[in-house]
């Protein structure tokens, strides 16, 4: 079992600059880095996959399209919405690229299992769902051997711009989000979870909270 997975957490950033960060931290870690996930929220924008077709960019309007090197399609991320990047040796922990995409959305079953909602995964659309809309979407990319990217769950966000787009290519898709299945809701609460699911389904040991920015 590995041991510590450090934990970073980040705020509201703008999304280019905490991209290129996690390129420069998998681009230079070593054999002996340890592992890390970014929890951080983001201003609107949306961010298109390698996948990602232009036709399903419909109507962003004063929402900024950043093309990005992740799989999948395209998705929005707003204030509200927690997104937790994926900085992991995956080679070192022996995981396969489905393993890893199967172990985060049983973290997020759990998670929202957690405030009494069934949810569910779909073999052909990575994400997780409830009642058929989709709650939390999942965009990894691995190189050399380490991932990045990672997960966006939606907590406390206005979802009214994903009708800008196909939201993972698929028209009409409908976007839910924990405040309207559970009511009020504290994202620090949701961190919180979501940082014992990650530690308990990626198999580690324990959790730290790292200091420092992301320069």
């Amino acid at each position: 079992m590995p041991g510590s997975l450090g934990f970073r957490e980040l705020g509201l950033l703008p999304y280019e600059p905490v991209w290129e960060a996690m390129r420069r931290f998998t681009d230079t870690r070593g054999p002996q880095t340890g592992d890390e996930v970014w929890l951080v929220e983001h201003p609107p924008v949306f961010t298109q996959g390698q996948a990602g077709k232009a036709e399903h960019v419909l109507l962003p309007g004063n929402i900024p399209v950043v093309q990005v090197d992740r799989g999948g399609q395209v998705t929005y991320h707003g204030p509200g919405q927690l997104v937790a990047y994926l900085l992991l040796d995956v080679r070192r922990l022996g995981f396969g690229v489905r393993d890893l995409v199967s172990r985060i959305e049983r973290c997020l079953i759990d998670l929202l299992a957690g405030y009494g909602i069934e949810a569910a995964a779909k073999p052909d659309a990575p994400g997780v769902y409830v009642d058929g809309a989709k709650i939390a979407s999942l965009g990894l990319r691995i190189r050399n051997g380490c991932s990045f990217h990672g997960l966006a769950l939606n907590v406390d966000m206005d979802l009214a711009p994903f009708r800008r787009i196909n939201p993972c290519g698929y028209a009409g898709l409908a976007m839910t989000q924990l405040r309207d299945q559970t009511g009020p809701i504290e994202l620090s609460e949701v961190r919180a979870r979501l940082r014992a699911q990650l530690v308990k389904h990626l198999d580690y040991a324990e959790q730290t909270t790292l200091t420092g920015g992301i320069d």
